[in-house]
């Protein structure tokens, strides 16, 4: 089956990140523990694939196998591919942890500014039967995604998932401060106003660029000193969402909300990766 040129130039990329992430930490268990399967790399990428082509893990399966550049990158034989269930069984082995080494291996492949954003979205929870939420007593039905977002690339940096629905100035204080080293200045609404954030980004040398929020004429004050064209580029937060969910839908899929999680932020390493290879 001849693979179009984009969708062979994502694998050679997935790949690339997969081969480096599990040389950097090679006791990382991702492939069967037991010895038994393939290299830990493989699978990685066969799940950034899953989620770039949106398929099941039974269709990832079928349609990687009968790729003959996919089967060459893999080092796979058609008759060699793991089953959909072994493949499923490794998702749920890797922690979050390396998948948020990989965002941020994606995030770099971006060549990221110096400029970043913060914002949040809901995503849904109802992709799971009606049957299956009554049973499981799951009455929170959406997700809470903080995204930091690199404005000159549109690349996400690091993301925040949340069913508790925490408030913004306290995901938005985590998020910031565990990535003040990828950028000098960082843009946020209102709902992010917090002064002990802004003192703690300024003794980290980032620049805050958060709105007040209006109780007197001096909030008006600190509002007009902001910086409008750094600000006004906190639009790309917003657009990096809306390009995440036009492109893979605004519902998680896993059940588990481990996985949801781990879902969420392979999603984001994906559209990174997708973002870079148009670039």
């Amino acid at each position: 089956m001849n693979v179009p040129e984009l969708l062979f130039r994502f694998v050679k990329q997935a790949a690339s990140l997969a081969q480096k992430r599990c040389a950097a930490s090679p006791t990382a268990v991702v492939s069967d523990p037991a010895g038994n399967g393939f290299a830990g790399w493989k699978h990685l990428t066969l799940h950034f694939l899953r989620i770039h082509m949106d398929a099941s893990y039974a269709e990832i399966v079928d349609w990687a196998s009968e790729m003959d550049r996919v089967r060459a990158v893999l080092q796979l034989a058609r008759s060699a591919f793991p089953a959909p269930s072994t493949l499923w069984r490794s998702f749920e082995r890797v922690p979050t942890r390396v998948w948020r080494q990989l965002l941020d291996r994606s995030a770099a492949r971006c060549d990221p500014g110096e400029h970043g954003a913060v914002d949040a979205t809901f995503f849904d929870r109802q992709a799971a039967s009606s049957h299956y939420v009554d049973r499981s007593d799951r009455h929170i039905q959406t997700l809470k995604t903080t995204a930091l977002v690199d404005t000159d690339s549109c690349a996400v940096l690091d993301v925040h998932c949340s069913a508790h629905w925490p408030h913004d100035t306290q995901v938005g204080r985590r998020v910031a401060l565990r990535n003040t080293e990828k950028v000098e200045s960082l843009a946020g609404d209102k709902g992010y106003d917090d002064q002990s954030l802004r003192d703690a980004l300024r003794s980290e040398g980032v620049r805050p660029l958060i709105k007040h929020r209006l109780f007197g004429a001096y909030d008006h004050a600190h509002n007009a000193r902001l910086d409008s064209e750094l600000y006004g580029q906190r639009w790309m937060a917003e657009s990096a969402f809306s390009a995440i969910k036009r492109r893979y839908g605004s519902a998680v899929g896993p059940g588990v909300w481990y996985r949801q999680f781990r879902e969420l932020v392979l999603t984001t390493a994906v559209y990174n990766l997708e973002q870079a290879i148009k670039e």
